[in-house]
């Protein structure tokens, strides 16, 4: 666990918590019970880590349902940008190949050596360093 999670909180710091509760109540995210009770908890705190946990569950005040499904579909996307990025590159890649070899194959009636299938290559190593993330990112998550 982080220092900064384990440090004292301060009056400042409850009531801070209490306000963002009050706007996930009104804005009909906590039942009055769930409310109650957070905020008591809230105003019981010792440590960030106690007051972060009653807040964790709970978007930004004033965010709307649009920006919280997105905010969602974003945190649920599993690839790391850099290999979307690196998936997207080999992708226009081979198309660029297949369409090269398309038109050499069409325009002369010899047979042609399909060197787009060479791109396999770089797919399968590429393929090879997503299921690691993938492995990687599964094991840190279930600790």
């Amino acid at each position: 666990m982080s220092k900064e999670v384990d440090m004292r909180a301060a009056d400042g710091d409850r009531q801070q918590i209490a306000d963002q509760l009050k706007s996930a109540l009104d804005e009909g995210r906590l039942s009055l019970h769930e409310y109650d009770e957070r905020v008591a908890s809230a105003y019981a705190a010792r440590t960030y880590g106690d007051l972060l946990v009653l807040v964790q569950d709970l978007p930004r005040p004033g965010m709307t349902n649009a920006e919280v499904k997105a905010q969602a579909r974003k945190a649920a996307r599993r690839l790391p940008t850099a290999l979307l990025v690196l998936w997207t590159i080999w992708g226009a890649l081979v198309a660029v190949n297949v369409v090269v070899y398309a038109l050499v194959a069409v325009s002369i009636t010899d047979f042609v050596y399909p060197w787009p299938f060479w791109l396999l290559v770089p797919g399968v190593a590429l393929g090879a360093v997503t299921v690691g993330v993938q492995v990687i990112r599964d094991q840190n998550g279930k600790q």
